[in-house]
């Protein structure tokens, strides 16, 4: 917008500076960046390599017990939105450690979470009084306002990728938190109940949805990379996408959270996807394999070489294209429900 300093037509600095000393502003200086022909975001695409990132998740295991620190997680911050927790526009990520002998101490908040595990054996996950012992690989809930602690019972490190929608409930101010008394909270169930009762895509006819997010909190990577498996053995891959998973909410067969969108991708063997773009922001894991990601166009366009465990993030709609030389998966969450709940979700498919 203009200033009274800057603008060129005096009748409108004056205009500006005395509208400003109420708390105006002209709409007309600014619409068309508010309504603009296609989508801007803040975040930027970026790698951060576990190798790098590793060595210092580990130092703060030498500094900051779990119990110190609440939850022991370095942030992956997006390089223009230091100190907004941010990895993209709409969604935070983080690399959580817990060590042999720890426990983090129970909490609820409002904000969603999920985990996706990178490294180690012989932790667990309590979702309301609900163990679930948690592997490479594997892909855990801890959906809004349900208590939930860490304890690690095995050897050496136990390292995640936390996924939250944080940033989406600090924009309505919708953000609670609340810490348990004690520091674990009380066992309401058997461990592994929820895969017991819903993991075999059935459930009890008496059983009601209560909450918007998924009852099967857990879901190992020893049953879904089989599934994806068997879909790489019977079709084509898609020119996009290769071959792509949601994980699903069994009592609706809709996305795992309210506000979070999660998969699992398969890519083959000397693969190159076509250039696809989406409003959605995603965050990438990379599960197994190596390759490289061609993000933006022209002097914008950067390429992202990635291996295990690394984490890639493409904010919205900014195209892309996977190239592989090896077979690859992937995990990746985005913000792709909230978006199409709300009307706003768009794609586009390159040729």
């Amino acid at each position: 917008m203009d200033t009274p300093e800057n603008s060129p037509n005096p009748e409108l600095a004056e205009f500006y500076s005395r509208i400003d000393k109420q708390e105006l502003a002209p709409l007309w200086e600014v619409i068309h960046r508010l309504v603009a022909p296609k989508p801007i975001t803040r975040a930027v695409p970026h790698l951060w390599e576990y190798e790098q990132v590793r060595p210092f998740l580990m130092e703060s295991g030498t500094i900051i017990s779990a119990k110190e620190a609440e939850r022991r997680v370095l942030i992956l911050e997006n390089p223009v939105l230091r100190g907004e927790a941010r990895t993209a526009d709409t969604l935070y990520a983080g690399l959580q450690l817990i060590l042999p002998g720890e426990v983090a101490p129970a909490h609820r908040h409002t904000p969603a979470a999920l985990r996706f595990i990178l490294e180690g054996e012989g932790a667990y996950t309590a979702v309301d009084g609900e163990r679930t012992y948690m592997s490479v690989g594997d892909f855990i809930l801890t959906p809004s306002w349900s208590w939930h602690d860490h304890g690690h019972e095995g050897v050496g490190a136990m390292v995640w990728l936390d996924g939250l929608d944080i940033p989406q409930a600090h924009f309505f101010g919708a953000t609670f938190g609340e810490n348990y008394p004690e520091e674990r909270y009380p066992t309401t169930r058997p461990p592994e109940t929820c895969n017991a009762r819903y993991g075999a895509n059935l459930r009890a006819v008496d059983d009601e949805p209560t909450d918007p997010a998924s009852p099967l909190f857990s879901y190992p990577y020893s049953q879904t990379r089989p599934a994806l498996e068997q879909l790489c053995a019977s079709r084509k891959p898609n020119p996009w996408h290769g071959y792509k998973l949601e994980y699903r909410n069994p009592m609706d067969g809709g996305s795992v959270m309210p506000t979070i969108s999660a998969f699992l991708h398969g890519l083959p063997q000397n693969f190159q996807s076509q250039r696809y773009q989406t409003t959605e922001h995603q965050i990438f894991s990379v599960v197994e394999g190596t390759g490289r990601t061609v993000v933006g166009e022209g002097e914008n366009q950067t390429e992202i070489e990635w291996g295990p465990r690394d984490h890639f993030v493409i904010p919205g709609w900014y195209p892309y294209a996977h190239e592989t030389e090896g077979e690859v998966v992937l995990f990746s969450f985005s913000d792709q429900v909230s978006q199409k709940k709300l009307g706003l979700w768009r794609e586009q498919r390159h040729d």
